[in-house]
């Protein structure tokens, strides 16, 4: 009835090639998961940031600059790493990496098709338990 195994039946056994990939699907799955990618890059960039801030990192580190600069010297380390700034950087990188990515991955199945034209592709083998 439902996925009881038969008693004696022995599990059956197939062996595929992979000798294609489409191009377009892995150029969507690629762009999909690189942009997943790049919300995770933007969140924890900002999760850190806000645990720095949180420890006390940059006062800690205003002040040590204070005390090198001398008392004329007015230095922020918030124009440098504030959270604007931090949030601008990892976007950008985020665009990026999604670019390169989903170039990266269509390419690579561009490669893996001409590859596998003169190999004969992956061997994949298949069980039915």
């Amino acid at each position: 009835m439902g996925g009881a195994p038969r008693v004696g039946a022995a599990a059956r056994r197939v062996r595929l090639s992979i000798a294609r990939v489409d191009p377009w699907s892995v150029l969507k799955l690629a762009f999909l998961l690189s942009v997943a990618i790049g919300i995770a890059t933007v969140i924890a960039s900002i999760v850190v940031w806000n645990v720095l801030d949180g420890m006390g990192v940059f006062s800690s580190l205003n002040k040590v600059s204070g005390e090198i600069a001398g008392p004329g010297e007015k230095m922020d380390i918030y124009d440098f790493v504030g959270l604007g700034r931090i949030m601008s950087i990892s976007i950008v990188i985020a665009v990026i990496n999604v670019l390169l990515l989903t170039a990266l991955a269509t390419l690579g199945a561009f490669l893996y098709n001409l590859a596998s034209g003169l190999v004969g592709g992956l061997q994949v083998t298949l069980s039915d338990d």
